[in-house]
């Protein structure tokens, strides 16, 4: 690696880009003595002209100096420790200079039989640092001394030229950390540039890599990659190098060639819908996303149990949500909080037809209704028929009138009598009678 320093006029960073808890960072570590550099994502973007998610600072003080000099600082991780500098809500992320963890005489790193790093907690200098980086667009630092770029490995260039290349060789950079291969793909959708030959070539062949990251890490990544407002083309690119199956094997399993099963229908249409709320500033729930991802695997499951074990479809719903949620949580850690949403809509799915009397009414005094109805549109548009015309009634009713609302639900006539409830309660006072007689 060769370091290349961009001087102040000959760059468009400027310091009221950055945020003022950030500069509040860098001029305290600066001021008592230590190097500070803005770095990563936060240079990468202000350079192409974006707003930056977050402000991340790179140190040569240790985490216990980061900390001495900031009684608002918490010391995080096991495996990469971090110094988090709390303003309020707004968090800076501090991290010390990484160094080579090969070194025998620093023994605070550790490796898998596979490569992967378990442990990585060792410090060395900004120029190590740079090195251990994973892309050479995210191995630029902005020195706050002199307000230069340090760029160590042509991540200018190659942000010029829209290049995702990580630094050192993949493969072996895949296997310390196969989740460089999903960030490789988010970078790509996100900032709309192409992964370099060399970066993507051996992706394919090491997707499997991803089967022994924690379940909880994947959780937060998929998130990242599907969440961000970018979801349909991330997804996309995830099938082209084979990283969608290590992440949703249930769902996978349902591809077709031409793209044409409704599972696939609904990836796009949920995540095409939810790259569209994202860029209207509105608010999304990661369970109505897991929800309509697994509806039509869920079906197929169903369906299975009710020709094997001779199960209603209610109970089929019910057996296989488990079965499907339990298998994907292996993957991806969904928080119970989550699945517990998830299975409220899925329920809903089977209620919404039920309108009769004050069912209607009832159903939209629940607290998921919208996110049911809200499903069962994105049904409808793959469906069609009873699905479709379903749901288009239930848009008309949410808009009507007390009166038309009245209307609609005579029109579906009254629901059909209990008749068990009602035996049942005869034979109940029944016995009542014949006790009080004895």
């Amino acid at each position: 690696m060769s370091l290349t320093i961009v001087p102040r006029e000959e760059h468009n960073i400027s310091r009221q880009q950055i945020s003022e808890n950030a500069l509040k960072v860098l001029y305290r570590l600066h001021n008592a003595g230590y190097k500070a550099y803005l770095v990563g994502g936060g240079v990468r973007d202000l350079l192409l002209e974006k707003n930056p998610k977050d402000f991340d600072i790179a140190t040569n003080a240790t985490p216990e100096q980061i900390k001495q000099l900031f009684r608002n600082c918490r010391l995080i991780g096991r495996r990469f420790r971090l110094a988090h500098i709390m303003f309020g809500r707004d968090i800076i992320e501090v991290a010390t200079f990484r160094g080579h963890h090969q070194e025998p005489s620093k023994n605070v790193s550790a490796q898998s039989k596979e490569g992967m790093l378990l442990r990585d907690n060792v410090y060395g200098s900004i120029d190590e640092d740079a090195e251990r980086r994973d892309f050479t667009i995210n191995a630029m630092y902005y020195n706050i001394a002199d307000y230069s770029i340090h760029d160590y490995a042509g991540g200018i260039e190659d942000l010029e030229d829209g290049l995702i290349r990580l630094i050192g060789d993949p493969e072996t950079r895949y296997r310390e950390d196969p989740v460089r291969m999903l960030r490789a793909i988010r970078f790509a959708a996100k900032l709309d540039m192409d992964i370099c030959e060399s970066t993507a070539l051996p992706i394919p062949e090491l997707a499997h890599l991803l089967e022994d990251i924690p379940a909880a890490r994947l959780y937060e990544e998929s998130l990242k990659l599907l969440q961000s407002g970018y979801g349909l083309e991330t997804y996309f690119l995830l099938r082209d190098y084979n990283l969608f199956k290590p992440l949703f094997p249930r769902i996978a399993q349902e591809f077709t060639e031409d793209e044409s099963s409704n599972t696939e229908k609904m990836l796009e249409q949920v995540l095409k819908s939810t790259d569209k709320r994202i860029g209207e500033g509105k608010r999304i729930n990661p369970a109505f996303m897991f929800a309509a991802l697994l509806w039509y695997p869920l079906n197929k499951d169903a369906e299975e149990l009710m020709a094997s074990r001779n199960m209603s479809y209610y109970d089929a719903i019910m057996e296989a949500s488990n079965q499907i949620l339990d298998q994907q949580v292996k993957t991806i850690a969904i928080p119970r909080r989550h699945t517990a949403t998830i299975r409220e809509i899925w329920q809903l799915q089977l209620r919404l037809p039920r309108r009769s009397g004050k069912r209607a009414f009832r159903l939209m005094e629940l607290n998921k209704f919208r996110a049911g109805f809200d499903f069962l549109e994105m049904r409808g548009a793959i469906e069609g028929g009873e699905t479709a015309e379903l749901a288009k009634w239930w848009q008309t009713f949410q808009n009507a009138g007390r009166n038309m609302k009245q209307a609609m639900v005579g029109d579906l006539g009254s629901p059909k009598p209990n008749y068990r409830r009602r035996k049942n309660y005869r034979n109940k006072k029944s016995n009542k009678s014949n006790k009080s007689n004895d």
